[in-house]
């Protein structure tokens, strides 16, 4: 049996971590850098670098014969997934639902209030030493459509709740009951973004939702509607989404673009009503102690033997 575990911090920087003696465990730092700490074939833990990409992410999973779990420190596991194919039946991919929550959300609520108040056109303004008065769009009162309304999407709306907001519609891949109301399926999408102000994108990114905000989506979008995604890029269909903003029918903020990174000249940067910030959402200082926290539970649990939580699938079943 296998002992090691890969992990993109130091294991004495995680507390309450298992000990290596008492647990039965060889901890090894990896942060994707060019050289394995160890032979992948003797990894039975595997905890993905944090933001490496897909390449990073894939890189040892072909010659980790003996591993058990794979563990994300995102709540996508869209990056991992083209490794999957590499795996023996019963490893449990694991995601970090829980991590990003809070942090992702404060985004999304910063962005729809910088879009909405203005707050580019004043930091340009500034710039300019230009005095930018005038009436701008409140998020009081306005309709707002979460899409994707998970653990991401619920805590948006926990944010939202404060700021008067006329009504939040939710959409999943399937109907639910919530305690704030009912959770809409994907299906109903149609009749439901025509009354949304703001529409904020927090759904994985799957078959299901690759280019979901497309031409016929966009179109169905009220006039000066405001579209966030704090999602994935290739949620969007990118030409569709510059075709509306160039026509100056809706607006967008979006910290996640297709392509990523953004590149140097490319008409995202500069389309009219757009907000871009470079995929930040989990990327502030609540990540770590909630990270760390995470890979703690999850391995004591693991040499406990008992249920890991947030498994998202399991090989081969």
């Amino acid at each position: 049996m296998t002992t090691d575990v890969w992990l993109p911090f130091e294991a004495h920087e995680i507390e309450g971590l298992p000990g290596p003696a008492e647990a039965g465990l060889t901890y090894r730092y990896w942060d994707g850098g060019p050289e394995f700490p160890a032979d992948p074939a003797d990894c039975a833990f595997y905890v993905v670098p944090y933001m490496q990409g897909t390449e990073v992410a894939v890189r040892p999973l072909s010659a980790m014969t003996s591993v058990r779990v794979v563990q994300t420190l995102t709540a996508g596991i869209d990056h991992v997934e083209p490794g999957i194919k590499f795996l023996a039946p019963g490893v449990r991919l694991c995601n970090a639902r829980g991590v990003h929550d809070a942090s992702t959300a404060e985004l999304a609520l910063a962005l729809v209030l910088a879009s909405l108040r203005g707050i580019p056109r004043f930091v340009e303004g500034q710039r300019q030493e230009e005095w930018r008065s005038g009436f701008y769009p409140a998020l009081a009162d306005r309709s707002v459509l979460i899409v994707g309304y998970g653990a991401i999407g619920s805590a948006i709306e926990d944010r939202l709740t404060p700021f008067e907001c006329a009504r939040v519609a939710r959409v999943a891949r399937s109907a639910r009951a919530t305690e704030r109301g009912p959770v809409h399926p994907l299906a109903e999408l149609p009749s439901l973004l025509p009354q949304a102000d703001v529409v904020i994108l927090a759904t994985p990114l799957t078959e299901a939702t690759r280019g979901l905000v497309g031409a016929d989506f966009l179109a169905r979008m009220k006039d000066g509607a405001l579209l966030v995604n704090v999602a994935r890029g290739p949620v969007v269909d990118t030409k569709a989404l510059l075709a509306e903003l160039e026509s100056g029918r809706l607006t967008a903020a979006l910290d996640v673009t297709d392509p990523e990174p953004l590149p140097a000249g490319h008409p995202l940067w500069h389309a009219p009503g757009a907000l871009v910030s470079p995929h930040v959402g989990g990327s502030s200082s609540a990540y770590l102690p909630r990270a760390k926290r995470l890979l703690a539970a999850q391995l004591t649990e693991y040499v406990a033997g008992r249920p890991l939580d947030n498994v998202v699938l399991t090989t081969g079943s």
